[in-house]
């Protein structure tokens, strides 16, 4: 395959808003162009949101640097990895329990009767404090509903719940199928009803159709997450949800950045309405404290405390009540509602492949820039 050629970055303070003159968003400009510039992470697009709307906007790269080079665009949909777990189940989550159709404190054998450990609820699969395993290749040994299913439920057998966070995708695999069984719909349907549709998602979705691929961008090449060697592109990366045909509660979702400004913007919201989707209390919820301590400290599916300076990689100086939350596939988002503020970063860093260190250090080093401008 032949490398892509160089790439370049549109960067963008609309309106000439108060960012404009700020020194750290001159550094924020100057570290984007030099990393797409340098080809790493192949593609990105960033929106720092405040209460007047969006404050600063940009995007550069490739979509695909090699074989069929494709340049990033503002539309450009990622690969949203586990960010699915915030975006559509933990979402779907609240909104069906502000309905009082199911209650946090429920049962998982209410939704699943076959869930082998009686005393889980929805509580310890949204805090990840179930005590299942963090991850397992099932996509090797099965495929389907059916087939996953049963290997998650046998590994739930050794699984117990309790206040110790160790994040699980099995986890959000099973609150996928407990709000399907709640919602009596698909997954996909059921986002694309009660969150899609009322804020306006219009390009967020489950297994975009292969027409729009070169309006996606392109995620690993000869990966561990296929049972043959390729480049994925415009279909899940994670193999386990693309097992499941590529509708799962921890990963699938693929949406470009526009769509990610107006689900931060219902999260920075201080009224309800129709298309409000979670409402004032459950917006707070999201930053309530629940489980965990030291590196990992949860809210209802979200992370609390962004990594500090005492981390190997700060994320700079957020307020308390700042939620967040990461993709596998170099995708994050942060909101502030303290600051009023909030922070979508989409790339595809593990195209065409992945380099986790770098791409940890990446995600510290805009995310400190944006808090210095915001301060």
């Amino acid at each position: 395959m032949n490398r892509a050629p160089a790439a370049h970055l549109s960067f963008e303070v609309p309106g000439g808003g108060a960012l404009a003159g700020s020194p750290a968003v001159g550094k924020l400009r100057r570290y984007l162009a030099s990393s797409v510039g340098d080809g790493f992470p192949s593609g990105l697009a960033l929106a720092v949101v405040d209460r007047s709307g969006v404050a600063l906007e940009a995007f550069g790269g490739h979509a695909c640097a090699y074989g069929e080079v494709l340049p990033a665009q503002a539309g450009t949909a990622y690969d949203l990895a586990s960010l699915t777990k915030v975006v559509c189940s933990i979402t779907l989550a609240l909104a069906a329990r502000q309905r009082g159709m199911l209650a946090l404190d429920d049962p998982v054998t209410r939704w699943l009767p076959a869930y082998p450990q009686a005393r889980t609820t929805l509580w310890h699969l949204a805090t990840h404090t179930a005590g299942l395993v963090d991850h397992r290749p099932f996509y090797l040994t099965g495929h389907g509903r059916a087939a996953i299913e049963a290997a998650v439920l046998a590994e739930a057998g050794n699984a117990v719940p309790g206040a110790t966070v160790r994040y699980s995708d099995l986890g959000y695999m099973l609150l996928g199928w407990v709000l399907e069984a709640c919602f009596g719909q698909p997954l996909d349907a059921v986002f694309a009803a009660e969150v899609a549709g009322p804020l306006g998602l219009g390009r967020t979705t489950f297994r975009p159709p292969q027409s729009e691929r070169h309006l996606i961008a392109a995620t690993e090449a000869d990966g561990d997450q296929r049972e043959v060697p390729g480049l994925v592109w415009g279909e899940v990366h994670d193999g386990n949800a693309y097992a499941l045909g590529g509708v799962a509660g921890h990963a699938g979702l693929f949406a470009p950045c526009g769509d990610l400004v107006r689900f931060v913007q219902m999260l920075l919201a201080t009224s309800s309405g129709p298309s409000q989707v979670l409402s004032p209390e459950s917006v707070a919820l999201l930053g309530e404290y629940q489980a965990g301590d030291g590196e990992d400290v949860r809210a209802i599916g979200w992370r609390l405390r962004p990594p500090g300076a005492e981390a190997p990689q700060d994320w700079g100086r957020w307020p308390e009540g700042t939620i967040w939350h990461t993709g596998f596939t170099g995708t994050s988002l942060l909101v502030a509602p303290a600051m009023g503020a909030a922070v979508v970063l989409l790339t595809n860093s593990i195209h065409p492949r992945r380099r986790l260190d770098d791409q940890a250090a990446m995600r510290a080093d805009v995310h400190r820039l944006v808090a210095e401008a915001l301060r």
